[in-house]
């Protein structure tokens, strides 16, 4: 139990999770303590501080005394409006004659010889793996569950003959599936953003994107980690869930990794497509959540903002250098940092039709130039990654993601000035362009076209798709606090660098 994190706990209590228990296996052993024994650093008072929670908890159970567990849970089932810990007083690797009640039954395995003696010593006749009849009978739930399952079914079809598009609603959110209209309503949405034209933060273009879509999902839940204001997750009509039911977005405080491990609960129940925000540079404190996520292959958003150096002011402890880079390394989890309005809005529909895993949608603090682009090129941004803006006999390829695809399209200017021609290549999402046709990835990086890359942090990433002969225009440490503009400048990540990296790459071919 020492190993939950405190921040979902009281949130569990804030909540008023009355259908949730927990187990407090207080054996008072670990690994790596004199003979296994805490009590000389771990000092809390587990069952006062989950009261303080605003837990019901039931203390000092015998956790080898099954009737006293049957008990305690029996009693857990009768609260309604808290959760509950039964705080379970165990010995480890008990009728173990030399490990029992030491480190050395937690991590690793008895011996022949000390099974031997625990098994005389607790009088277990059976072999290994062999469950007895009675105890596999005991735990049996086949027929029970049957039973309980057919009469679901016929209250179910009861509740459908009278309520008929309730129970479809019902099965088609259990099943995952969104609304029939929705990819034509992300189509429309899509469309009418890029008639718009706007220059706007791309995490404004998040709250519009979610404005569009949320109407049409009702399964759709939001939050963000006390940064709400700042990662612009609320939408018209965002209402806050409390005990007293209800409600579609919540307010979850200081606990980045409490709501990603809510979120992913709300995942694994299904029914619910869930979301939460805040900055990049925290996600480091979700991090255990965003890969069990991705590892269990939930659907789930997360919403990151402030997603480089372009925040400015509040300097190197939140200024994300190398987050895109290390999230985009966790399989299973699709990473998107949108250049504007209609990669965010593109980015925000391609998470939320992804049935198999998590996404990861990174949005800048500062204004993103809107990008102009052909019908075709909009068709091919849920490709991860696209060819942007064109050049005739293109001889290079300059590549960016988010508030750098700017500074791609302005280098791309002075290189034809200078008779140069180099195409644009956004990438999105480099994890959705990976798992695109070689075909399609050659025809936006051919073979032997010269390649530059620009994003604003770490440049080992690129290397995949640069080669040791491109370049990589970026940041290989950690920023400063000054106004964006300034930070950019500062650090050499500017259109004149990316030319003049161009320019460096031909001239060495």
């Amino acid at each position: 139990m020492e190993g939950i994190s405190h921040e979902a706990c009281s949130l569990a209590g804030t909540l008023g999770l009355g259908k949730l228990i927990a187990f407090y296996d207080d054996n008072g052993i670990s690994i790596d303590s004199e003979k296994g024994h805490i009590r000389s650093w771990y000092t809390d008072d587990v069952p006062k501080r989950f009261a303080a929670y605003g837990w019901q908890v039931i203390p000092n159970v015998d956790g080898h005394d099954v009737a006293a567990v049957h008990r305690a849970i029996g009693k857990a089932r009768r609260e309604t409006m808290r959760p509950t810990l039964i705080c379970c007083k165990t010995t480890i690797g008990k009728g173990a004659p030399t490990k029992a009640n030491t480190g050395g039954a937690h991590g690793a395995p008895l011996g022949d010889k000390e099974i031997a003696a625990t098994r005389e010593a607790l009088g277990w006749k059976f072999p290994p793996f062999e469950v007895p009849k009675a105890i596999y009978d005991g735990w049996n739930a086949k027929r029970k569950g049957a039973r309980r399952e057919s009469e679901w079914k016929k209250l179910f079809a009861a509740y459908a003959r009278v309520f008929p598009t309730e129970a479809a609603e019902f099965e088609r959110r259990m099943a995952g599936e969104l609304p029939k209209d929705f990819a034509a309503k992300a189509g429309a949405f899509v469309a009418a953003t890029n008639a718009k034209a706007e220059t706007i933060a791309t995490r404004k273009a998040s709250q519009n994107a979610i404005e569009g879509l949320a109407p049409s999902l009702p399964e759709l839940i939001g939050g963000s980690a006390d940064l709400a204001g700042s990662n612009l997750t609320l939408w018209s009509g965002s209402k806050p869930v409390g005990k007293e039911g209800g409600g579609n977005y919540l307010f979850y405080g200081v606990r980045e990794f409490g709501m990603s491990a809510v979120m992913n609960g709300l995942a694994l129940h299904g029914g619910f497509i869930p979301y939460g925000g805040t900055f990049l540079t925290f996600s480091d404190y979700a991090r255990n959540a965003l890969r069990m996520a991705a590892l269990m292959k939930l659907r789930a958003i997360w919403v990151f903002t402030h997603d480089s150096i372009g925040l400015g002011e509040d300097g190197p402890t939140h200024q994300s250098v190398e987050h895109a880079a290390c999230l985009r390394l966790m399989p299973g989890l699709d990473v998107w940092r949108p250049c504007d309005t209609v990669e965010s809005a593109v980015a925000w529909a391609f998470a939320l039709e992804r049935k198999n895993g998590p996404s990861a949608l990174l949005f800048s603090r500062q204004n993103v130039a809107f990008a102009q682009r052909s019908e075709g090129a909009i068709a091919n941004i849920q490709r991860g990654g696209y060819v942007l803006s064109e050049a005739a006999e293109a001889t290079a390829a300059i590549l960016a993601t988010g508030s750098e695809v700017p500074l791609a399209l302005a280098a791309q200017k002075q290189l034809a000035e200078a008779g140069i021609a180099a195409r644009v290549v956004s990438m999105p999402s480099t994890t959705v362009f990976d798992r695109q046709d070689e075909t399609y990835r050659a025809s936006v990086l051919p073979k032997g076209m010269a390649r530059v890359a620009v994003e604003a942090g770490v440049t080992d990433f690129w290397r995949k798709y640069v080669g040791l002969e491109g370049a990589v225009v970026g940041l290989d440490r950690y920023g400063e606090s000054a106004p964006a503009g300034d930070l950019f400048k500062f650090f050499n990540i500017t259109a004149e660098a990316v030319t003049a990296a161009v320019k460096q790459v031909l001239s060495q071919r």
